[in-house]
């Protein structure tokens, strides 16, 4: 396993360990690291509509009780996004190992609905791993969405031309089992310095104990 793919691991495990401490101890005792990216708060997403690979809807309802890692993107997109899936997908077995009540599900979110079309998505997403989901939908539902998770996207040139690209934030999004952004990875994140065990320590000690918490 690469020093990326450890960290990764790591990263979401005290993710989802520290979001778990939030709800059942102070803020001031959670030891900071400059590794995780959590906000102090978890932040409601909007209400959406949007429509999965299967061509099916997908909602907020489709977050709720799972652990997602949600990742702006698009299908053409030539650099960022076919390799952040391919780390996902080495990881994901590992990530079904992290000790949580809550399955950890994995989402491509194509901020490029005019080619993305649910087929197209069907088979770039299964190309990486068929438990994954791709999602899609109108710009209107997209982007107050993606901004609410803290990202943002941009059609860098016309539409018109066949070949054109998107720009878009990086980041994979954590978002809680109750639909909430919790916190990132962030595109500066620095591989390989938080040990794994550090990781599984602090899941363990919290993730089998996460509730979520009715506001």
């Amino acid at each position: 396993m690469s020093r990326l793919q450890a960290g990764l691991i790591a990263f979401v495990a005290l993710v989802i360990g520290v979001y778990a401490a939030i709800n059942i101890a102070p803020p001031s005792n959670i030891n900071k690291t400059q590794h995780v990216s959590t906000y102090p708060q978890a932040r409601a997403l909007p209400d959406f509509q949007l429509v999965d690979h299967n061509n099916q809807s997908f909602t907020p309802e489709n977050l709720i009780g799972h652990w997602s890692l949600v990742f702006v993107g698009y299908t053409y997109c030539p650099d960022i996004c076919p390799t952040t899936l391919a780390e996902l997908k080495s990881i994901y077995p590992e990530l079904q190992k992290i000790p949580t009540d809550f399955p950890i599900q994995v989402v491509l979110m194509s901020v490029d609905p005019k080619r993305d079309t649910p087929k197209r998505l069907n088979e770039y997403i299964h190309f990486f791993h068929p438990d994954f989901i791709a999602v899609s939908g109108e710009h209107v539902q997209l982007f107050p969405l993606v901004r609410a998770m803290g990202m943002m996207y941009s059609m860098s040139e016309s539409t018109d031309n066949p070949n054109y690209l998107v720009d878009h934030s990086s980041s994979v999004v954590v978002v809680n089992p109750k639909a909430q952004v919790v916190g990132r990875f962030k595109p500066d994140f620095a591989v390989g310095k938080l040990p794994i065990s550090e990781g599984q320590k602090n899941t363990g000690r919290y993730a089998g104990n996460y509730v979520p918490i009715n506001d």
